[in-house]
């Protein structure tokens, strides 16, 4: 049953790390930064959950921390590059 479990870990993983892939493709292509900002927070978010199958692959229970720490700072990466998008877009003039 654990090595049936390991494989479809290990597949799940492959997934997210071509998904991560997409997601940076689109954060670099654009084409415009709503855009940008959301491939951001996507890539933030599978990261998330790279690190918490590692987790559970290897049995490591710190590698949850490191996931719950990198969750915080991503929301306020996130939150930080929308509020600069807003001031520039409201700097501007708005549309």
């Amino acid at each position: 049953m654990e090595f049936v479990l390991s494989k479809i870990l290990i597949a799940a993983l492959i997934i997210f790390a071509i998904l991560l892939f997409f997601c940076l493709y689109r954060a670099i292509k654009g084409p415009q930064v709503a855009d940008r900002l959301m491939a951001v927070n996507m890539m933030g978010t599978i990261v998330i959950v790279i690190i918490t199958i590692l987790a559970i692959l290897l049995k490591e229970g710190y590698l949850m921390d490191i996931g719950i720490i990198y969750a915080m700072m991503s929301f306020l990466a996130v939150i930080v590059l929308t509020k600069v998008y807003i001031g520039t877009f409201v700097q501007r003039g708005g549309r």
